[in-house]
């Protein structure tokens, strides 16, 4: 029987090592297991509270009109040309970013089908308005998955 949790657990390992091969170079700061975690649950959370611009258009057309929030770009990209004016956008902008090592992950946090080049997390929606509790919730996971991403960036410079 323990036999078949090891080749699940060999698999799971093939997995991640085949993830940070596909890498970008450009892929800094990249998030940690934990970071990493915590980043995709705060996806989540804001998919469905309907505070995520997903794909390269929408999120570059928010930051241009000045919105703010994290931008979650996936470390995975190929050809590597279509985000690399991302970052550029988000410091002139302020905004923090960080990498996740798959596109498939944050699509599945964000609740598409499709794998996703970068995210915009917000802190309201864009449509509508949040209850109170829902927004408490939201804006606390976004404070502590910032703050982590600051240290990581400051770590980097």
């Amino acid at each position: 029987m323990g036999s078949d949790s090891e080749v699940e657990k060999t698999a799971q390992k093939e997995r991640e090592r085949k993830k940070m091969q596909a890498l970008a170079p450009i892929a800094k700061p990249l998030a940690g297991k934990k970071l990493c975690k915590r980043t995709l649950k705060l996806v989540r959370r804001a998919a469905e509270n309907k505070c995520l611009k997903r794909g390269v258009k929408e999120v570059v057309k928010s930051i241009r009109r000045g919105q703010k929030g994290l931008c979650v770009i996936a470390g995975n990209i190929s050809p590597i040309d279509v985000i690399t004016h991302v970052p550029i956008l988000c410091e002139e902008a302020e905004i923090p970013y960080l990498y996740v090592p798959s596109k498939e992950d944050l699509a599945n946090a964000g609740a598409t089908k499709r794998p996703t080049c970068c995210l915009l997390v917000m802190t309201k929606p864009s449509k509508g308005e949040l209850g109170q509790e829902e927004q408490d919730k939201l804006k606390a996971d976004y404070d502590q998955v910032v703050g982590d991403v600051s240290e990581l960036q400051s770590s980097l410079f």
